[in-house]
């Protein structure tokens, strides 16, 4: 059997499923490759990428991520988060270099719902006085 390791990732609606296979660096995102995903999105290939860069480990794994939900921005914070918690499964020594980035956090905030009487979460049907 291959080594091979697995992380999760979560950001909004968004769900990474992530897997490192010791390799020359390729990036395929649900079949794709990295650049054809986000094309045009320098800045969520650069946050996609970031766990890697930092640890130096771009060319050493292959990245082969499953994502679903959301929009690009939510995908990618998914993806940098599943792409963290694989290194940190393949060598526990960069989890301080990792945890220090803020790269392991999940970011917790949500769409606040609905509530009834109102049009939105907040926002509130125009008010006149006659």
């Amino acid at each position: 059997m291959k080594i091979q390791y697995l992380g999760t990732g979560r950001r909004k609606t968004s769900v990474a499923r992530v897997r490192l296979l010791p390799g020359d660096g390729e990036f395929i995102i649900n079949g794709r490759p990295i650049d054809d995903y986000f094309k045009g999105l320098d800045t969520l290939k650069m946050v996609a990428k970031q766990p890697l860069n930092l640890t130096d480990t771009a060319n050493q794994f292959d990245v082969i991520v499953n994502v679903k939900g959301g929009g690009f921005t939510g995908q990618s914070g998914a993806i940098r988060l599943g792409i963290s918690r694989a290194l940190v499964e393949a060598d526990q020594n960069l989890r301080p270099v990792l945890k220090k980035a803020g790269y392991l956090t999940r970011d917790a905030r949500m769409t606040e719902r609905k509530k009834y009487g109102l049009k939105k979460a907040r926002r509130a049907p125009q008010f006149s006085k006659r």
